[in-house]
């Protein structure tokens, strides 16, 4: 798929992929309501809009939701974009599926990263935002609704499935993939030794889709 982007806005990589290729078995129309979370150039939003669906998409940087926009103007596809933090921008409303592909990389520095580190830095333990869309997506969701969400094993799946069966969801992995690591994974490797997140001298990580089905 063509794509318009510029530095500073978070490439489709091996997890968007992924993260597509779920997406296409969910049973979309034109009636289904998609909303897209971190959207980045968009490809999430627009494979979505592909199948007819009402797509909603959000990003917090002014740069990325910039690209989406002219990349759905590219693909002559309806995107509702917005620019807020996370579910902040839809607050109220409701959707058949939610996709989030959120910034999942452990970092030595806690808090909120700047610049293009916002599309993957993520706090010690990688949770930053994971923890958040746990909580805060499963009542977007619509009687029957659901959230596909991309990760890196290194960020605790246990984790992401026990807080989504906790808020109600019916949550199992259902993709995964392993692939060597990119540039900023292998920058990091030292940490990720030493938080034991991987042994002396790997440098792999296995990616997982988790979906999660509201069940009350």
């Amino acid at each position: 798929m063509l794509l318009i982007r510029p530095p500073g806005v978070y490439p489709p990589q091996g997890d968007t992929d992924l993260l597509v290729r779920c997406l296409r078995r969910e049973a979309l129309d034109p009636a289904s309501r998609v909303l897209d979370l971190g959207t980045g150039t968009g490809v999430v939003a627009l494979a979505a809009a592909r199948t007819g669906a009402r797509v909603t998409a959000v990003d917090l940087s002014p740069r990325a939701v910039l690209t989406a926009w002219v990349n759905t103007r590219l693909h002559r596809s309806r995107v509702e974009l917005c620019r807020g933090d996370l579910t902040g921008p839809v607050s109220g409303r409701s959707f058949d599926l939610v996709t989030a592909n959120p910034p999942y990389v452990p970092a030595e520095e806690p808090g909120r990263p700047r610049g293009a580190a916002l599309a993957w830095d993520a706090g010690p333990d990688g949770r930053l935002v994971l923890d958040r869309i746990c909580r805060e997506v499963p009542e977007l969701l619509t009687a029957r609704g659901t959230l596909l969400l991309v990760q890196s094993s290194l960020a605790g799946v246990p984790q992401t499935l026990a807080a989504l069966r906790d808020a109600g969801l019916r949550a199992a992995v259902v993709a995964r993939r392993r692939q060597v690591f990119g540039p900023v994974m292998t920058a990091r490797a030292g940490l990720f030794e030493r938080l034991g997140l991987i042994g002396a001298g790997e440098r792999e990580e296995e990616l997982v889709v988790v979906r999660g089905v509201r069940s009350r």
